[in-house]
């Protein structure tokens, strides 16, 4: 298997992520301040989103803005991991949202889906994230929600989609872990590689929640996958060890200057990075 950090150097493609206001960045070594940058990125990754779902067939052009962008609710909220081309255009994205486990689940945007105002499988749905939210407190970890995965078709179903789910778990992983959720799409890739990294069914009394059809995407079949970012496949176990040493080096783009810092251990994780680092020289 290829190493993940490979694939950054062929094609010189990188990674950047924005963040969100008054996110955790000190433990990043490249954090610039860039309103009108991050503001641009985003942008390219909304069309980016609106021209992936319109080609599936999953949205109707009147959903998107009249700049033809997908824009989300939560996107202000969130981090996004970007990969850019060598010319600085975005290939693909990822919408990264963090929560304290103390949220409610009305708070989440899983609570807003289809499957949460079905009469015979909202209260499961709910019980289940809520279930999840316990054991989040218990180990004393965020709640993350993944979303807005898009990628170029001419990197569709490669080892770019891997490598950015993958680098996800890092992220979770260096912030001290974190047990998530997201909706992922049955018609592409995106369900198939979560499943592959790690991803699991939700379950709710023994019982997987079922595959369902998304109403605010048209002919959009979904499923609830959760995650533990303890508990990623072991056969991309090089590859987590590769991203975490990369991930403090990835560049960080904030609108404004933040108040607060990266937690402990995240700072940790920097010198663990370091020695797989050396151990590697």
């Amino acid at each position: 298997m290829k190493s993940p950090l490979s694939t950054i150097a062929a094609p010189r493609r990188q990674f950047v992520l924005l963040a969100p206001n008054d996110s955790d960045v000190f433990a990043f070594r490249d954090v610039a301040v860039n309103a009108h940058r991050h503001r641009e990125l985003l942008a390219e990754a909304q069309t980016l989103r609106g021209e992936t779902y319109l080609n599936i067939g999953a949205l109707n052009p009147s959903q998107l803005s009249a700049e033809g962008r997908l824009v989300h609710a939560a996107d202000d909220q969130s981090w996004h991991l970007l990969t850019l081309d060598e010319a600085g255009h975005v290939m693909a994205c990822l919408r990264y949202m963090v929560h304290p486990n103390s949220v409610p689940f009305s708070k989440l945007t899983i609570a807003h889906c289809a499957l949460a105002q079905s009469a015979t499988w909202g209260q499961k749905l709910r019980a289940a994230v809520e279930a999840e939210l316990r054991q989040a407190r218990v180990r004393g970890c965020s709640y993350v929600e993944m979303g807005g995965w898009a990628i170029t078709e001419t990197l569709r179903c490669s080892t770019e989609a891997l490598r950015m789910i993958v680098t996800a778990f890092a992220l979770a992983k260096a912030s001290g872990g974190a047990l998530g959720i997201t909706n992922a799409n049955l018609e592409g890739c995106s369900a198939s590689i979560l499943r592959r990294i790690g991803g699991q069914r939700l379950m709710a009394d023994g019982v997987e929640l079922p595959s369902y059809t998304e109403t605010e995407y048209k002919s959009f079949k979904t499923e609830v996958l959760c995650f533990d970012s303890s508990k990623l496949n072991p056969r991309y176990k090089k590859w987590m060890q590769e991203c975490q040493a990369h991930l403090p080096d990835v560049p960080v783009i904030q609108q404004a200057l933040n108040r607060v810092g990266f937690t402990a251990s995240f700072i940790n994780t920097i010198s663990f990075a370091d020695e797989v680092t050396r151990g590697a020289a």
